[in-house]
C-alpha cells in the first residue's frame, strides 16, 4: 500500500516513465557517479511522491521540485564526512553500463566533472545542463549570484586545464 493509501496519485506514474532517465542522468552529474545519481533520483522521485498533490499543479513543472530537492540533498551528502565507501582488495565487475558509456567524449566529461568538488559541479551541471540562469542557481542553492559566478568560474578552469573546454575567445587574446 502506497503513501495515497493503494492509488497512486494521478500523472505520478507517467511523469516518473516519461522522465527517469533524464532525472536519473541528472543524478549521475550531480554525484559524478552512476549509482549514487540513481539514488538520489529516487530521493527526489520519492519526494514528489509525497507532495505530489501540490505538485500536479505547480506550472506544469514537477520536475523542478525533483531536481531541487536532489540539488540539496547531494549539497548535504556532501557535508558529511562518511561516504558509505567501503574500501576492498576487488573491485565489482562493471555489468551495467551508464550514460556516460554513450561515447568517448561523455567518459572524457564526466570523470571531468567528477574531479570537480561537489560545489563547482553542481553549479555547471545546473547552468550547462539543467539550462538554469545564475540567478536561478544562485536561489536553488541559497547562495550569492556572485558566488555562483565564481564557482562556475574556478570549475570550467578546472575542466580546461584538463583539456576538456578550449579557452573562449576572450581568453585567448
Amino acid at each position: 500500500m502506497g503513501l495515497f493509501h493503494g492509488t497512486e496519485p494521478a500523472g505520478y506514474e507517467d511523469f516518473v516513465a516519461g522522465r527517469y532517465r533524464e532525472i536519473v542522468r541528472f543524478g549521475a552529474l550531480l554525484t559524478g557517479d552512476a549509482r549514487l545519481g540513481e539514488d538520489l533520483a529516487q530521493e527526489g522521485l520519492i519526494a514528489a511522491y509525497r507532495a505530489w498533490h501540490r505538485l500536479d499543479g505547480l506550472d506544469g513543472n514537477p520536475e523542478a521540485y525533483v531536481r531541487k530537492v536532489m540539488v540539496r540533498t547531494a549539497m548535504r551528502a556532501r557535508r558529511r564526512r562518511w561516504r558509505g565507501e567501503v574500501p576492498t582488495d576487488e573491485l565489482p565487475e562493471a555489468s551495467r553500463r551508464g550514460f556516460a558509456d554513450e561515447s568517448d567524449l561523455s567518459v572524457q566529461v564526466f570523470a571531468g566533472l567528477r574531479r570537480l568538488p561537489a560545489d563547482q559541479r553542481v553549479v555547471l551541471v545546473l547552468r550547462f545542463w539543467a539550462d538554469a540562469s545564475e540567478a536561478e542557481v544562485a536561489q536553488t542553492l541559497g547562495v550569492a549570484v556572485g558566488t555562483v559566478k565564481s564557482r562556475t568560474s574556478r570549475a570550467l578552469a578546472a575542466l580546461r586545464a584538463d583539456g576538456l573546454l578550449i579557452a573562449s575567445a576572450k581568453e585567448a587574446s
